[in-house]
């Protein structure tokens, strides 16, 4: 960190009455990380598509159903995520978001406004969201949601809070929130089909009680010589499935440095690295009564630690 002075409370507005406010053509783009993030959910988009493929095989004998019907409408159906009321579904459902109310709306707008003037985005492209939470944090999801908890909205000041919606702006204008519904989105079969072999886990160990040790000992085999087989006929390629975890935690790290720097770059760097600093300064605080992540847990976080950010935020300051 320099010795230079903290930025101010608050912020000279660039959309004040008579200023010019230039709009970028090209306001999102897909960066890297967005790419890298598709390619490692394309594993479970695959078997989720096997999926509905047997699905759309067992309508087409039943019922008559075209078997491309129902393939094409799960391929088509990733628009959904895209539109607004479906969106809006997402926020109020799945994350647990609500509008901003008169007096929140009053703190949010005035500053949304300057951080999407410094990007030269249009700020009315996206919806503002509160998160009834203890929790100093902010989110961006889907193709227009922006959101804070209410702790961030009382307790930070102002350029401290367009710190934190510049760096959820540079996950929207660099893909990083598309890319992840997607992968979410289409992932979605596969989780239901996990989630329901999980509840019927105690209901397959019982009957798995019931069989006798030889006919058990046979299925093992069995199972094992398949998976023996599948390996060999794959050079080993299903063992990468094991570093999938790592490797798309690996990627968001690197997303959440990167919008890390597009808030920097729109002179959000030194309040941005304030908030990280309260923020380790109360992890420290709490370390005492909390257990600290091993190294697999940090392998596994979406989310650098804060030494790492300010590390990185260090040529802005």
């Amino acid at each position: 960190m320099d010795d230079s002075p903290a930025p101010p409370d608050d912020l000279e507005y660039l959309n004040a009455p008579g200023t010019r406010i230039t709009y970028r053509v090209r306001q999102r783009r897909a960066d890297h990380t967005a790419w890298l993030g598709l390619a490692l959910h394309l594993p479970a988009f695959l078997l989720s598509s096997a999926l509905v493929v047997a699905m759309a095989l067992a309508l087409d004998a039943w019922l008559g159903v075209p078997v491309w019907l129902p393939a094409s409408l799960w391929a088509a159906s990733g628009i959904l995520a895209f539109h607004r009321p479906a969106e809006r579904l997402l926020a109020r459902h799945a994350l647990h978001l609500h509008l901003p109310l008169p007096a929140e709306l009053d703190t949010l707008a005035p500053v949304w406004r300057e951080v999407t003037a410094r990007a030269g985005v249009d700020g009315n492209r996206y919806e503002l969201w509160v998160e009834d939470s203890d929790d100093l944090n902010a989110l961006a999801a889907a193709g227009h949601i922006v959101a804070v908890t209410r702790r961030a909205l009382q307790d930070l000041p102002t350029s401290r809070l367009a710190a934190v919606l510049a760096h959820e702006l540079g996950h929207h204008t660099s893909g990083h929130s598309w890319s992840a519904l997607l992968g979410w989105w289409y992932a979605i079969p596969g989780r239901l089909v996990w989630r329901g072999l999980v509840r019927m886990k105690p209901r397959l160990l019982r009957t798995a009680r019931g069989v006798s040790g030889t006919a058990l000992g046979l299925l093992v085999v069995l199972v094992g010589y398949l998976g023996f087989a599948t390996l060999k006929a794959t050079y080993g390629l299903p063992l990468l499935l094991l570093a999938l975890p790592y490797l798309t935690a690996a990627v968001g790290r690197r997303a959440e440095l990167r919008a890390d720097a597009h808030a920097a770059r729109l002179g959000f760097g030194q309040p941005l690295a304030l908030t990280l600093h309260e923020r380790l300064a109360e992890q420290s605080a709490a370390s005492g009564t909390v257990k600290q992540p091993g190294l697999a847990a940090r392998l596994l976080s979406h989310h650098p630690d804060h030494r790492t950010r300010i590390h990185h935020l260090r040529p802005y300051l």
